[in-house]
């Protein structure tokens, strides 16, 4: 029989939803709300230009879940009120104009807060590397966080649980618990940020159980149909060197746990567009192969899939159902149609590509291009 080889334009299906295809924008920081954390019309443009652009799922930007200690950074979004959630309904409506499906990525920074006051985590353990809060004040170290009590547990929970039903109420097709990059949960994970003695500490199941309770407790408050994703990483972006001890072995039993869960999707991140460094094993496995052996959900493939190539050779090869991309994204929202057509796209430049993306900025941007050494 003869084979027939998958490709990036082919459809897929998350959780009875059907994709135009496996092509999904990755969640990116852009730290473009307002200073109270409601998305603009200018993040509304941006998230359009995508869904226009033909993605078939768009990952939002990380979105904090409550106004206690989720906060990451200045000027990003949350989903922690009405006023927010409002603010993303008119993102939702305008990506919903075309063919595209939108998650709303739903964090809480722990002790990687670089908000003033109070952080916390799931142990007393500061946080490696420095934190920039603004251009305008050095980095500095991050402060020491409290380790979390039973009523903070609980307090965190039903944050993600009020924020997974405002993120419905705006119309999203589902959300992505942030579980990568160092952040709460990947706090959680990772042995040297958790020393915890009680459950929620130890081997591999007892540091996972805080991220399986809240996406369990999330999934039971929201209609059956709506969709709820894990992504997880293994550096950080305070610690971008850190991978998970033991390799693969520690990757089969992250994976054996979470498939327990069997989320909707898994995103497995790999920070600074590197799949081959981040996700490969001496041993010839690789995060995504291990994840797509053990779980029955679909899986996507991060870090330099916008080299077509390796993403369809991830896609053939049992280790990917969809692929995301980021910097390629931001360089041209429209990328899936420019591939399909067979035209140019423009590279990542960080100088020439601002927050409020439009069609028409990148479009502006490749005329540069056309006439700059740059490109």
């Amino acid at each position: 029989m003869e084979t027939i080889s998958k490709t990036i334009f082919d459809s897929a299906e998350i959780h009875g939803r059907k994709l135009a295809n496996r092509l999904v924008v990755a969640p990116m920081t852009r730290v473009s709300a307002t200073p109270r954390g409601v998305p603009t019309q200018e993040m509304a443009d941006y998230y359009e230009a995508f869904a226009a652009g033909g993605f078939g799922m768009i990952i939002t930007e990380g979105t904090y879940t409550d106004e206690l200690f989720s906060k990451a950074n200045h000027n990003q979004p949350g989903i922690a009120n009405t006023v927010q959630m409002q603010g993303w309904k008119r993102v939702v409506t305008a990506v919903h104009g075309y063919n595209a499906l939108i998650i709303n990525q739903l964090m809480h920074a722990g002790a990687l807060s670089e908000i003033p006051g109070e952080t916390i985590a799931p142990s007393a353990v500061q946080p490696l590397g420095l934190r920039a809060t603004d251009d305008t004040v050095p980095p500095s170290a991050f402060p020491m966080p409290r380790a979390m009590q039973t009523e903070d547990l609980e307090a965190v929970k039903a944050g993600y649980v009020r924020a997974a039903w405002l993120a419905y109420e705006a119309g999203f097709d589902g959300v992505e618990l942030h579980a990568a990059n160092g952040y709460l949960f990947d706090q959680f994970i990772t042995p040297h940020t958790n020393l915890r003695t009680d459950g929620y500490g130890g081997n591999e199941r007892n540091r996972l159980r805080f991220l399986m309770e809240v996406y369990q407790a999330v999934k039971a408050a929201l209609p059956g149909g709506f969709i709820v994703g894990i992504r997880v990483s293994e550096s950080k972006v305070n610690d971008l060197t850190y991978r998970w001890p033991g390799g693969s072995e520690t990757a089969r039993r992250i994976f054996e746990v979470l498939a327990e869960i069997n989320p909707d999707y898994l995103h497995i991140a790999a920070e600074g567009g590197r799949w081959e460094r981040e996700c490969r094993y001496p041993d010839g496995t690789s995060s995504n192969s291990i994840a797509k052996s053990l779980l029955k959900s679909p899986v996507i493939a991060n870090g330099g899939m916008h080299d077509v190539a390796l993403a369809e050779t991830l896609l053939n090869s049992a280790a990917a159902d969809l692929v995301s991309i980021g910097r390629a994204a931001i360089a041209s929202p429209d990328w899936p149609k420019l591939m399909a057509a067979g035209e140019p796209v423009i590279p990542f430049f960080k100088e020439l590509i601002k927050p409020s993306l439009t069609l028409a900025h990148t479009r502006h941007v490749r005329e540069q291009c056309d006439e700059s050494a740059l490109c």
